[in-house]
């Protein structure tokens, strides 16, 4: 019986453990998709308490601690740091089998030098443990990310952001590199409650009035340019799926003046909105060498008592069933047709798709570059070991895993990079079974330059950052 959490942490045999240690362990992370507060990033913040710095924020936790019948006012209440703690604590036995349960112990071990479990006992000790270490130096933000060798941040933005903090970080002396992601969701989809919200703001910050979809464009054109002045490559889109509409001779003003009127938009409506602006961005984002990305699938605040309680992104989001190939076929066949497919990642949040981006991926691929379209990493639910390792097989049957770009975090904690940890041991461990079963060569040579470019150089590549 293997002893929990050691060095050979989910590595079941030696070239699984050679494949790591020698090659993947010592490597520093780009992590190219993220929600990390940029001017925590800046101010290179200091927390006051573990429950600052773990807890909030984060939903993964946050349903836990519903699942376990922890009261609300302990998850995102007004109860004490150390109250919500301690149910935290209390939750964590109850998570085995859950990859939180993994990501908890590593976190505590790889930042604090943490080997306890963390339960209801060990609690209180382990909350005045990792506090007295967040006071010293080194406990940081910056500290906390160089600690995991991270080298890149892309956080993620509003258009309307005025990206002072990624400027600010530009003028510092650090040796991170801070780049923003443009995230125009709030413009693309024109029924979102937001939209009237956020097209003020744009109007305030271009210093004219939006009537038309022509100046919409041109407007968000701008903010491009702008983001692309501060070092942004690439753009993200978080949508439950593309639609397969026709673009020409739509009457895009028309929607957007009875949006403005306060109008109920048609789902149709909606629909060629969307796919027309997608399709305008996208030539943009080939104009600039940007990567786009898209994250499809979620259905999200789906308890509208939490929504109202608490906001959205608290944990009341999962997958949907939504169709996916045609709208996506058809959204990347018309760019590839007129020479405008930028680079491009996609995302799926149902497993049951996981065949359908893996060659829908490999339609698009062009000779210009190695992996130019490529199927993200594990995505949200997706993000355990399970979830990888299937997204893992199924990408080395239906393309070239060799050419995988590798892990991110999608987190909004700092403590969250032993997750590209938890990857790179996946990612060990499977490769050494082949080994082992002898359905691959015992190349340890090859085999390691593999698992260094999926982890970090082919990303280094791909970006160019």
């Amino acid at each position: 019986m293997k002893p929990f959490l050691n060095e050979n942490f989910l590595l079941q045999n030696s070239i699984a453990e050679q494949l790591y240690h020698n090659h993947a362990k010592e490597l520093p992370i780009i992590d190219y998709h993220n929600h990390l507060p940029p001017d925590e990033i800046a101010n290179d913040k200091s927390f006051s308490s573990i429950t600052e710095v773990w807890l909030k924020g984060d939903h993964y936790k946050w349903r836990a601690m519903r699942a376990n019948g922890i009261d609300e006012k302990y998850i995102t209440g007004a109860t004490s740091d150390k109250e919500q703690f301690l149910k935290w604590a209390e939750t964590v036995p109850y998570t085995m089998r859950n990859p939180l349960y993994h990501w908890t112990h590593l976190e505590l071990q790889r930042y604090f030098g943490i080997t306890d479990l963390l339960s209801k006992k060990t609690g209180p000790q382990i909350f005045e443990q990792t506090n007295a270490a967040l006071s010293t130096q080194g406990f940081s933000v910056k500290g906390l990310l160089q600690k995991m060798k991270v080298e890149v941040v892309c956080t993620t933005d509003h258009p309307t952001d005025s990206l002072e903090f990624h400027k600010k970080e530009k003028k510092s002396e650090s040796d991170l590199k801070m780049l923003p992601t443009f995230r125009p969701d709030k413009f693309v989809v024109i029924d979102n409650p937001e939209f009237l919200v956020f097209l003020e703001k744009l109007e305030e910050i271009i210093g004219s009035d939006i009537s038309t979809f022509d100046e919409l464009m041109s407007a968000l054109e701008r903010r491009i340019d702008y983001f692309h002045s501060l070092g942004c490559q690439l753009a993200d889109h978080g949508l439950s799926q593309l639609f397969a509409v026709q673009l020409q001779g739509k009457h895009l003003d028309k929607i957007l003046q009875k949006r403005k009127n306060g109008g109920k938009i048609k789902r149709k409506e909606a629909a060629v909105f969307q796919m027309v602006m997608l399709h305008e961005l996208g030539k943009i984002y080939h104009q600039k060498k940007w990567t786009m990305q898209f994250h499809l699938g979620a259905i999200r605040n789906n308890n509208s008592r939490l929504l109202n309680l608490v906001g959205a992104d608290v944990g009341a989001d999962s997958i949907g069933d939504y169709e996916q190939a045609e709208g996506l076929s058809a959204f990347l066949n018309r760019l590839d047709t007129e020479e405008q497919l930028t680079k491009t990642i996609l995302y799926n949040l149902n497993p049951r798709d996981n065949e359908l981006f893996a060659t829908m991926m490999g339609n698009f691929n062009d000779g210009t570059m190695a992996g130019k379209i490529q199927w993200g990493s594990a995505w949200w639910f997706l993000d355990q070991k399970d979830g990888m390792e299937k997204q893992i097989n199924t990408l080395s049957n239906m393309g070239l895993l060799s050419r995988f770009i590798g892990m991110l975090t999608d987190s909004r904690s700092f403590l969250s990079f032993p997750r590209h940890e938890y990857f790179r041991r996946i990612l060990c461990n499977l490769i050494g079974e082949d080994v082992v079963n002898g359905a691959l060569p015992n190349d340890i040579n090859w085999l390691g330059e593999m698992v260094e470019n999926i982890c970090y150089k082919n990303a280094k590549r791909y970006f160019e950052f």
